[in-house]
């Protein structure tokens, strides 16, 4: 592939209907973010059940890993302005919900789970189309710079949402506080209702791609696509070493926080168990700060190969510490990578992918980037109480190391000149 013309500090931001965008995304996840701790505050009060706190994990990704590639067919052949706001919707449809079961104390568990489900679906159907948005305000020649701030407003959006969360939680209360933050979703929704992207602003061969409009297939979609992209020498490799990245890792550490703060010194209270978390989100943040000021990292397949490996490293490196400030320091260097090697990725999987099936081929690449966290509850958290947490995320670090040195070779013994 040839390289992207390295672009400006913060090109996409330069770009008016970025700026709106990615404020409107920001937001949106910040809102997500915000019921996640409202509800699994109140869902823990109520019921004080280890098992829905589990489902609730399994809820939000499993429709990531069996419906990205159909969330991405409907991108594909709708507008995926309409598509991102049916998501909003059903955002803002789930905290109503729970605003009327709170303010009428009648929550029951089946609440509970439909709910966590519905949220979950809502997440699936807003990721592919919410890339292929970037891509139609920003274009082919600053959409690394569009998906990495991209990636950047949704870290900015979760990290706020405990705060404000909490603070909406401590001023209001749950039941108005879930609804206030219905209007946080608003101003997304709104703005996509005439920004001038999407199918009917397109030229050339994107107008010809918005114009056939493949149907959408169920099932046969995912073999479909799969067997489009597997001899791709650029799509099939991202999405694989991000797919084993999330399946065996993923964030599946977080949960278990609470743990390694303990074994690191912490003497309760939750203290050490948040600034472990907030390390990592800070070194995300970082990341997209830091790279965007300096146009650093222009997207390469075999960057993102070295990214993946040292982040493999850094994840590894903290699982084994028992020093503070060097658990610290990795944490936040592996939330640098993860930010880098992902939205790197997933640059490059949109400019190679056809114009036709982008947003199938984002579906798949969503799948594997998010759904198969899921799967990585099972390779930490569950392998985790057999060897220890500490034991689990070092071998599943280094099951995702030598992964990537195969396909590194790979690569080199099928391109030797390849870059």
């Amino acid at each position: 592939m040839t390289d992207q013309p390295a672009p400006r500090s913060f090109a996409a931001l330069r770009h008016p209907g970025a700026r709106a965008y990615l404020l409107g995304t920001a937001l949106a996840m910040n809102a997500d973010a915000v019921e996640h701790v409202i509800s699994y505050l109140i869902i823990w009060e109520k019921f004080q059940s280890p098992t829905l706190g589990g489902f609730a994990v399994v809820a939000h990704w499993l429709p990531f890993l069996f419906f990205s590639i159909h969330t991405g067919a409907l991108a594909d052949r709708f507008d995926p302005r309409r598509v991102i706001q049916a998501a909003m919707l059903l955002f803002m449809a789930v905290s109503a919900a729970w605003g009327l079961l709170f303010m009428t104390d009648s929550l029951q568990m089946w609440h509970a789970v439909i709910l966590l489900i519905v949220h979950g679906l809502a997440g699936a159907l807003w990721a592919p189309a919410s890339q292929l948005m970037i891509h139609d305000i920003v274009g082919r020649d600053l959409l690394q710079s569009g998906v990495r701030l991209q990636a950047t407003a949704r870290t900015l959006g979760i990290l706020l949402g405990p705060a404000i969360g909490g603070g909406l939680l401590f001023l209001v209360g749950p039941v108005w506080g879930i609804f206030i933050n219905i209007l946080i979703y608003v101003p997304l929704t709104w703005w996509l209702i005439g920004a001038p992207y999407g199918p009917a602003f397109r030229t050339g061969a994107e107008a010809a791609a918005a114009t056939s409009r493949r149907a959408i297939k169920g099932f046969s979609d995912i073999l479909s696509t799969i067997r489009t992209v597997s001899t791709d020498r650029v799509i099939m490799p991202m999405t694989l070493v991000v797919g084993v990245a999330a399946m065996m890792v993923g964030n599946a550490h977080h949960p278990q926080m609470p743990e390694f703060a303990l074994d690191l010194g912490s003497s309760g209270g939750g203290l050490l168990y948040s600034v472990l978390l907030a390390a990592n989100a800070a070194g995300a943040m970082a990341a997209g700060l830091i790279l965007e000021t300096r146009s650093l990292l222009p997207a390469r397949r075999n960057t993102v190969f070295i990214l993946v490996i040292l982040w493999c490293l850094a994840m590894g490196g903290f699982a084994l510490t028992s020093d503070i400030r060097v658990a610290l320091l990795l944490l936040f260097a592996a939330g640098f990578l993860d930010l880098a090697y992902n939205s790197m990725a997933q640059t490059l999987v949109q400019l190679q992918a056809a114009p036709e099936i982008r947003g199938r081929v984002v579906g798949l690449y969503v799948m594997a980037a998010f759904g198969l966290r899921a799967i990585s509850g099972v390779t930490i958290g569950m392998a985790g109480s057999l060897v220890g947490i500490h034991m689990s995320l070092a071998v599943s670090a280094g099951i995702v190391f030598v992964v990537v040195m195969g396909l590194i070779t790979r690569t080199l013994l099928a391109e030797p000149r390849a870059t």
